[in-house]
């Protein structure tokens, strides 16, 4: 069962509908670094990093993975690097604890850089990726009594694949014309994949997301109790606060980001500007461990014991299977779209994901019409260093830096041979254009 105490996050009355907890057989509970079987396959260069004692930070998701699964499984470690692994309340506390150095980087929202650079929120100071912690993972999830009205209002169209929102605006109008309150939706920050993707969903269908709904923010593990007490009626969150709350009852998941934007970017792993120039080999230890944890995390069979660990109080703190359900099909989402961790190049920073975040920023008049959208993905997201230590890993990688988004609906073969993912929008658009 869900410790109240332990999460901080989650009302008794939603905990005690919890299943019980699951434990690991061996009865381990421990975090720290070298608990488990280290990796292999890699020399330990302590003697060349900068600085091995770290601190990174984790909002309780199933994509913090690869800084979990990186310290149990000693990814890390092989790297020389003793990394203590901190969750934190909220996207704002991640932000400002990089930007003021009590954290030396952190799992971070694939806008957040970006947000940094243009200054917007928080402590001004510049923040870069050169990490893409994994693709797809969020879901819209909606209360129970907007999803009987919803089913009530087109049953046939709540039967299909992707849901549209069309069914919402349908019953934004006959709320409209009732005199009842708009709708409230939640997002996890305003600057975040959630924010642009409900709003893309809402749009495409007619939806105006800022006089027919209203929209706010919440922090990730307290969705569904929010959910569940009607403060809102629905929201985006990553998993695996979409599947809590269709095993709780407390809602229903009516359609994946994925489905929005097919194989879309998701968190990062950023640091600080002056952090990067100051510790260039500390930085590319970092990316090596990661980008052979997410290898690691691809692999069906790790999947069961990255389920293990994560479910753990100290990390999501949820039963096992609920844990298990989120890294395989998203919330009752649609099925086979799994969490993508490395393949499909997700850990590439490609800019042309940037572009396309910083234009929603400007559809949505967080950035003014004129700012250079260009130069500021080139600040925050630094795809040369990936490049740099996939090469050491002997990795292939992609030598341009953007990519076409929208074009592909099968995975396809990008330069150089590397897989790559279907990237098809809701919509049928292309970007750029």
């Amino acid at each position: 069962m869900i410790s109240h105490k332990e999460s901080g996050h989650v009302v008794s009355a939603i905990a005690d509908r919890m299943p019980p907890r699951h434990t690991l057989a061996n009865g381990e509970s421990g975090s720290g670094v070298g608990t488990l079987t280290p990796a292999v396959g890699h020399t330990k260069r302590s003697e060349d990093l900068e600085k091995t004692r770290l601190t990174l930070g984790f909002i309780p998701l199933i994509d913090c993975a690869p800084l979990v699964l990186g310290a149990e499984k000693g990814f890390f470690a092989n790297e020389g690097l003793d990394v203590a692994i901190s969750r934190e309340a909220s996207w704002s506390n991640i932000r400002d604890k990089v930007a003021l150095g009590a954290l030396d980087g952190a799992q971070m929202l694939a806008p957040m850089p970006l947000a940094a650079s243009l200054g917007l929120g928080g402590v001004p100071r510049p923040v870069v990726t050169a990490f893409g912690m994994g693709l797809n993972g969020n879901a819209i999830t909606v209360s129970r009594a907007l999803f009987e009205h919803m089913a009530e209002v087109d049953p046939l169209a709540m039967a299909q694949r992707p849901v549209s929102a069309r069914v919402l605006k349908n019953v934004i109008e006959i709320r409209r014309k009732r005199g009842e309150e708009r709708l409230t939706f939640a997002s996890v920050f305003p600057y975040s994949n959630h924010n642009y993707l409900l709003r893309y969903w809402m749009a495409a269908a007619g939806i105006d997301p800022d006089a027919d709904v209203r929209l706010i923010v919440v922090p990730p593990p307290d969705m569904v109790r929010n959910l569940d007490a009607g403060t809102i009626d629905g929201y985006c969150v990553g998993e695996p606060w979409n599947t809590v709350a269709e095993h709780l009852g407390a809602g229903h998941t009516i359609i994946t980001t994925y489905e929005i934007w097919n194989n879309h970017p998701e968190k990062v792993f950023g640091v600080g500007r002056e952090w990067a120039e100051q510790h260039p080999n500390t930085h590319l230890a970092l990316l090596r461990a990661l980008i052979r944890t997410a290898q690691w995390l691809d692999q069906e069979p790790n999947r069961e014991v990255a389920a293990a660990i994560l479910a753990r109080p100290h990390y999501l703190n949820l039963p096992v299977n609920v844990v298990r359900e989120s890294l395989g099909c998203m919330g009752g989402g649609a099925p086979g779209v799994r969490k993508v961790f490395h393949r499909y190049a997700a850990n590439y920073p490609w800019r042309s994901h940037a572009r396309w975040v910083l234009e929603q920023m400007r559809r949505w008049g967080q950035i003014d019409a004129t700012a250079d959208i260009d130069s500021v993905a080139e600040a925050a997201y630094q795809p040369e260093i990936y490049r740099r230590a996939a090469a050491q890993l002997g990795l292939a990688t992609p030598s341009a830096d953007g990519k076409t988004e929208g074009e592909h609906a099968e995975p396809w073969t990008g330069e150089g041979g590397i897989l790559m993912g279907e990237d098809r929008f809701i919509d049928g658009a292309v970007y750029p254009a």
